[in-house]
């Protein structure tokens, strides 16, 4: 379906005769037809124990709640206004987000945090009603962070395999002014938990160094000796921490770290990814007198502020993708990985490509284990025709992601054509078209289905993991079609 987006005049938005120029950045957008803006949106209310209450609010209430939720206290009307054209952007482009759970958006910090939305909220929202951000023709994929901490960073710098798109650049911001300050000290017992719920191997941390920095000073890379991966990005370890220990600990990847007698002191500044619109930037923006339409061009240059007027909020994408807070800016990524598998699978086995694909990436090793029933080492498996994963972090840090997606595609891909046969033609099948390893010492024996089932040991698996590939491989390379192989 097309999309169809008229530009306004933000004059038109925000009002006063000293906000009717827009700013040059603020150009034409692309204009097709048929298409509208949702008038509701299902929110899923996280509930005390697990699990979520779904309510259906009208999308400026929903926008009024969220300015409420995510605005820097004291906010003056311009960085309200701001926020909430911003706010509305990111809901229209991410209303999938959680369709596997049967809602569009959380009111978790996973989406966007929301709380009873105030007069001036709900002035905001009036106000900027129906305007979002455009780009190319299409609402912006964009973020907002508490606070830059003096320069904004790129998406890719952040999330590895993000668009850097022009609208979301990297450059000094002086508004912000590097607020917050922060220091805090992680006992080394408690890191190394927590970098064991994200997939990493060892016992105790001998060292935490800093290896890397992006261009904008930030953390990009850590090394940890005593573990495995020994490599460790700062985003990474950040989400890891904020999942295990809570998000106040590491509230930025702009810090320094040492070795303390109990463990490591992190000192930073900045509160976020810093990625796309500063929350306290815009205020102070706003407190010096600028617009909404100045602020916006400034965290988002190039981006258009327009009416959508249209977009069908029950169309159906082909890949869904679930993530954890922390991993959000890699949905893009995640899917097109999923796509790109997707088509190569359907030419290479010769079926119809599935219409609809469900990848749930879990924050924990534990949540994956409780969701699947298989060790963290498996990384993937299918429940209920869903593509479950490990983390995020530990199939990327450990270079299996795309094997790994490519893997449970072909089994969900191959499970009616492979009913009833023995497990090794089933997991060598998933093997062989994910491209891993065939290379076996020895006689071939294809293994029996409890050396799958049940392997004594990471090690074992994957020598059993090689014999179902080879054995499989054996049976097409001579000849054999792929669904005859027995």
């Amino acid at each position: 379906m097309t999309r169809a987006f008229v530009v306004v005049a933000l004059a038109a938005i925000v009002g006063g005769p000293e906000r009717a120029a827009l700013p040059q950045s603020f150009g034409a957008a692309i204009v097709s037809p048929d298409a509208r803006l949702p008038d509701t949106i299902r929110v899923g209310i996280a509930r005390e124990g697990g699990g979520y209450t779904v309510r259906m609010l009208p999308i400026e209430e929903y926008v009024a709640g969220v300015v409420a939720g995510e605005a820097a206290r004291g906010s003056t009307p311009a960085a309200l206004e701001a926020l909430a054209i911003t706010v509305r952007t990111f809901a229209v482009a991410n209303l999938s987000r959680h369709r596997a759970d049967g809602f569009d958006l959380c009111d978790l910090t996973h989406c966007q945090v929301l709380r009873r939305a105030t007069a001036a909220t709900t002035r905001a929202a009036e106000a900027t009603a129906g305007r979002i951000l455009i780009y190319r023709g299409a609402p912006a994929s964009v973020f907002y962070t508490a606070s830059c901490g003096g320069r904004t960073e790129r998406p890719s710098a952040v999330w590895p395999g993000a668009v850097d798109p022009d609208f979301l650049p990297s450059r000094d911001d002086d508004a912000c002014e590097g607020q917050p300050a922060w220091e805090s000290e992680l006992p080394a017992a408690d890191l190394a938990r927590a970098l064991r719920s994200g997939g990493f191997s060892g016992r105790d941390i001998l060292d935490l160094t800093i290896a890397a920095r992006s261009d904008s000073g930030r953390v990009a890379r850590l090394r940890i000796r005593g573990f495995t991966p020994d490599e460790i990005s700062g985003q990474d370890l950040r989400t890891i921490v904020g999942r295990t220990l809570g998000w106040q600990l590491i509230k930025s990847t702009s810090f320094d770290v040492r070795r303390t007698s109990a463990g490591f002191r992190f000192t930073g500044h900045g509160s976020g990814h810093g990625v796309g619109l500063c929350v306290i930037g815009s205020a102070r923006l706003a407190a010096r007198g600028q617009t909404a339409a100045q602020i916006l061009a400034r965290y988002f240059p190039g981006a258009e502020v327009g009416a959508e007027v249209g977009s069908d909020p029950d169309q159906t994408p082909n890949v869904t993708v679930s993530l954890p807070a922390g991993d959000e800016g890699e949905r893009e990524v995640v899917r097109d990985l999923a796509l790109r598998a997707r088509d190569a699978l359907t030419r290479q086995l010769a079926i119809a490509a599935p219409p609809r694909l469900t990848l749930r990436f879990h924050p924990t090793v534990e949540s994956y284990q409780r969701a699947t029933g298989q060790p963290a080492y498996t990384g993937g498996a299918i429940r209920e025709d869903e593509m479950h994963f490990a983390p995020l972090t530990m199939l990327r840090d450990r270079g299996v992601l795309e094997k790994t997606i490519r893997h449970e595609l072909v089994h969900l891909m191959t499970a009616q054509a492979l009913q009833g046969r023995p497990l090794w033609v089933r997991e060598g099948a998933a093997s062989y078209f994910a491209g891993e390893a065939t290379s076996v010492e020895g006689p071939l024996v294809c293994p029996a289905d409890q050396e799958l089932t049940r392997p004594v040991s990471p090690g074992a698996l994957r020598n059993v993991y090689a014999r179902a590939t080879a054995c499989f491989a054996r049976q097409v390379e001579s000849g054999r079609k792929w669904n005859e192989v027995r």
